[in-house]
């Protein structure tokens, strides 16, 4: 019996959602396509009904990983205390909580030199979620111009990220803590 339409995007969405954490938990070169099928719950050989290689999938899971972490950083902002945004977005991006969730968090401080060694499908696709995360977060600093606000968002972005993946590195609880604990305040300082 042969698949509607709409169950075939829904099958092909769940492979790209089960990828977006697999890939972040793992790593791309790390995640075989026969686990990452059958983490989805199907089998391998249905892989490619769905897309033509796994740089594909890879291109596809990285935009969808974006949404949900733009999501968060954007309810970070709108519950912004007497804080600024910038100092409400670290809060919630430099906290144990994500550190310890990679499959759940930032594809780029889970996949950043994996996606920079990437096809230019990854490449375009990671470039197109950072300069909308740039763009969607410049938007929500107060009182700040388009180009002092994008390039505020960006130094931000680089730090967070950066100490995001060094927190994750480090054997040391004490270490790991102390590196997110300092990027968030000096993110605050921006």
């Amino acid at each position: 019996m042969r698949k509607s339409k709409q169950e075939t995007a829904k099958t092909r969405q769940r492979i790209v959602k089960t990828a977006a954490a697999e890939f972040r938990r793992n790593g791309i070169s790390e995640t075989g396509l026969s686990e990452l099928m059958a983490a989805a719950g199907l089998t391998h050989g249905g892989f490619y009904r769905h897309f033509e290689s796994k740089d594909q999938l890879v291109a596809e899971a990285c935009a969808a990983a974006v949404e949900p972490e733009m999501g968060s950083l954007l309810a970070a902002c709108s519950h912004k205390a007497k804080g600024n945004v910038l100092e409400a977005i670290a809060a919630n991006y430099l906290s144990t909580k994500h550190r310890d969730d990679p499959s759940g968090g930032c594809p780029f401080a889970a996949l950043g030199s994996e996606l920079a060694r990437g096809d230019d499908e990854t490449r375009a696709a990671a470039t197109a979620g950072i300069v909308k995360l740039v763009d969607s977060l410049a938007e929500r600093l107060d009182k700040t111009k388009a180009k002092p606000a994008k390039q505020r968002v960006l130094a931000a972005l680089s730090m967070m990220i950066g100490a995001l993946t060094l927190s994750r590195i480090v054997k040391d609880p004490k270490l790991s803590v102390d590196i997110l604990l300092q990027a968030r305040k000096h993110v605050a300082e921006l």
